[in-house]
């Protein structure tokens, strides 16, 4: 029949406002395969990443509407506003750089395993929403709807737009994970480190590495990190020169001796149970990136970059079965002996 096999596009809005109806029973499967993944896959959601992806919508998002313009229709565009991300580096040469990007629409929140690069836990917000306030409310979703996931959780990977100290001891004291969250240069200009509380010659930076001054010739070195100790809530760094064979013509009078602990609540925002120091939190922070792939598939594969969907409802709903699609497909190739296939859409079973 060719063309004429497919149904004609009432059928699939009709089936569309139906599902609308079962909107929780949609995301109850979602999270249930991604239980069901949990026990096929060794390792899943230890190392989880989130981010916030941009759905912009076609409608033009007028700053004001008229009562009489509103149409309980669907073809505009009620829900959604104005939403903003601000991206800012430092260039070679040393200058600052901005780039601001602004889009009428909403907002998806997504967690995913950064090891499989496969969804976790998902919510769908206006675009103005803030990200890093919508992260405890995505997280305890994840803990509600997947107990068993959640509970495997050891790191949470995101940029510096979740650079939150409230969200660092919440992730921490309240769920046990371990945050590896870029950060923010708050300090005063031209103040380039503190002085650790009760020493007389360790100072820190705001990214967490900690240096030593030589009392005889007032040189300055990095301490090497010796590990986290969750008893104590410190971490501990020890001395440059007997860590790493150096020269140090004041070691004898040194105050550091062999070592020192330092504290979490020296600086809850830049001291974290995985210091930002070791090569362990670098190596887990390239692994954020896991999330823009998991939006790439959405924009690529199920058609999200130019969309026509109207209202957070029926936005919620779309994107609850494209991810529910994508751990559908994991899964199968799973059980079906074709884990190299994992993540993809198109090769044939």
């Amino acid at each position: 029949k060719g063309e004429k096999a497919v149904p004609p596009s009432w059928v699939y809005s009709r089936f569309l406002g139906k599902l609308l109806k079962k909107e929780e029973k949609v995301e109850e499967i979602f999270y249930r395969l991604v239980e069901e993944l949990r026990e096929e896959l060794p390792g899943f959601g230890e190392v989880a990443a989130i981010d916030g992806k941009a759905l912009a919508s076609l409608s033009r998002g007028r700053k004001k509407e008229k009562v009489g313009e509103l149409r309980p229709d669907g073809r505009r565009e009620q829900d959604a506003d104005w939403g903003c991300k601000v991206y800012r580096g430092k260039r070679e040469d040393g200058s600052q750089w901005e780039k601001v990007v602004k889009w009428f629409g909403f907002r998806l929140h997504l967690i995913v395993d950064a090891l499989y690069e496969l969804p976790l836990g998902f919510k769908v917000t206006k675009a103005s929403a803030s990200e890093v306030k919508e992260a405890p409310k995505l997280l305890e979703r994840v803990k509600e709807k997947a107990p068993g996931t959640f509970e495997r959780i050891k790191y949470l990977t995101a940029d510096k737009a979740y650079d939150s100290t409230e969200l660092i001891i919440e992730l921490w004291e309240e769920y046990q994970i371990k945050p590896v969250i870029d950060i923010r240069n708050q300090w005063k200009d031209g103040e380039e480190t503190k002085l650790i509380a009760g020493q007389e010659s360790v100072v820190y930076d705001y990214k967490g590495k900690v240096y030593c001054y030589c009392p005889e010739t007032g040189i300055k070195r990095e301490m090497a990190y010796g590990g986290f100790e969750k008893d104590r809530e410190t971490l501990k760094y020890r001395c440059p020169a007997r860590h790493y064979g150096l020269r140090c013509k004041g070691i004898d009078k040194c105050p550091v001796k062999s070592s020192i602990r330092i504290p979490l609540k020296e600086d809850r925002r830049v001291f974290t149970p995985l210091a930002r120091s070791s090569y362990r939190w670098e190596e887990l922070y390239k692994k954020r990136t896991a999330v823009e792939r998991v939006n790439s598939r959405l924009d690529q594969s199920f058609g999200f970059e130019q969309h026509f969907i109207r209202g957070l409802k029926k936005m919620s709903l779309t994107c609850a079965l494209a991810l529910a699609v994508m751990l559908a497909m994991a899964l199968g190739r799973i059980r079906e002996k074709k884990g190299e296939n994992l993540r993809s859409l198109v090769k044939a079973a």
